[in-house]
């Protein structure tokens, strides 16, 4: 998922540098929702590691 994230980030740099606005927004709000996907992934992960069931 991390790579997904990525790969959009790299898209709208890309597309940030060509000036395709709607392009790079698309990208943007796309990489920032695998990221906060991913974050919320990885807190649950830590926490059921911490926790002993």
């Amino acid at each position: 998922m991390l790579r997904w994230a990525l790969g959009f980030f790299i898209i709208a740099l890309i597309a940030a540098v060509f000036g395709f606005g709607g392009i790079a927004v698309a990208a943007s709000e796309i990489a920032k929702v695998i990221f906060f996907v991913f974050l919320i992934l990885f807190a649950i992960a830590l926490f059921r590691g911490t926790v002993k069931v």
